[in-house]
């Protein structure tokens, strides 16, 4: 049974190595490498086709036939999911043929291969930003594209996907606020809060990380230094009045309001503290003052 399996395996491919693509791969006629390339796109065979384009497209560059085998050629590599390959061929043909009547499509190709290689949020967004810059270079060229309206959806969805990953990092800090090095990302949520709030004006996030942004900057006043203190306190307190003054019928006033009377209640506290020791210092220097004066006198 073992040496039939093997027997029939053998001639199978025996038979496939003479068959009609085997053959037409060993050709050195560029037609007839022409035509079956073009004969295997037609069909969907584009692997095979990809084969046939490899030897025939440096021979024929530079004649009216390389301007479609080109497109094919990039389009195979879109079709067998070669994303990056496919945008490379597709930026390459509309700069070469951007009057072509291929052009439009290539250069949206172009944008949509990247896009769809593009990650999801929580990986690196380099790749994406490629493919915003991509789109933006379509909508701009062809304003009144039919393809125009897919491009603005293709923008909409990688901007929501950098607006999340901004959250996450976001929320990451906020996370970490309270672990071996509090200052840090107190002062980390701080800056990316505010970061986040002046990319993304409209995001749905904007509440939430106002209110924690009154949250983290109160917790960050308590753990500074004394002559640091005063300056975040009041810093925490003007967050809180702006939150009020955005969002007058939040579901987080509340919470706000407890962090905004506790900032009230330790600024006053370090006020007064630093009254006295203003107090005591000036004490202390008079009182100098006066031995030195007594001591020149005798």
């Amino acid at each position: 049974m073992r040496l039939l399996s093997i027997t029939l395996l053998s001639l199978l491919i025996v038979v496939s190595s003479c068959g009609p693509f085997a053959k037409l791969e060993k050709s050195t006629n560029w037609e007839e490498l022409y035509n079956g390339a073009n004969k295997y796109y037609q069909e969907g065979e584009y692997n095979k086709a990809i084969i046939l384009y490899d030897k025939v497209l440096p021979v024929i560059k530079g004649s009216e036939k390389a301007e479609l085998a080109d497109y094919n050629y990039a389009n195979c590599h879109f079709k067998t999911k070669r994303y990056i390959e496919a945008a490379g061929y597709f930026n390459t043909f509309y700069r070469t043929y951007n009057r072509s009547p291929l052009a439009e499509e290539a250069l949206f190709m172009h944008a949509y291969s990247l896009f769809l290689d593009s990650p999801d949020y929580n990986l690196d967004q380099q790749s994406s930003q490629e493919a915003v810059a991509a789109i933006q270079q379509f909508v701009t060229r062809y304003p009144g594209s039919a393809s125009y309206e897919r491009a603005m959806d293709m923008l909409g969805t990688l901007e929501a996907r950098f607006e999340e990953k901004a959250y996450q990092e976001a929320s990451m800090y906020y996370r970490l606020k309270d672990g071996l090095y509090p200052g840090d990302f107190y002062r980390a949520c701080i800056v990316n809060f505010q970061n986040f709030a002046k990319d993304y004006p409209d995001s749905e996030h904007n509440e939430e990380l106002a209110y924690k942004l009154v949250e983290v900057s109160t917790g960050y006043a308590e753990n500074s230094i004394f002559n640091k203190k005063e300056e975040r306190l009041k810093d925490a307190i003007k967050f809180a009045d702006t939150f009020y003054r955005r969002y007058p019928n939040s579901g987080y006033t509340g919470k706000v309001k407890g962090y905004e009377e506790k900032a009230i209640a330790e600024l006053a506290e370090h006020q007064e503290l630093k009254a006295e020791i203003a107090q005591r210092k000036a004490e202390q220097e008079a009182k100098a003052l006066g031995n030195q004066v007594e001591s020149e006198n005798k």
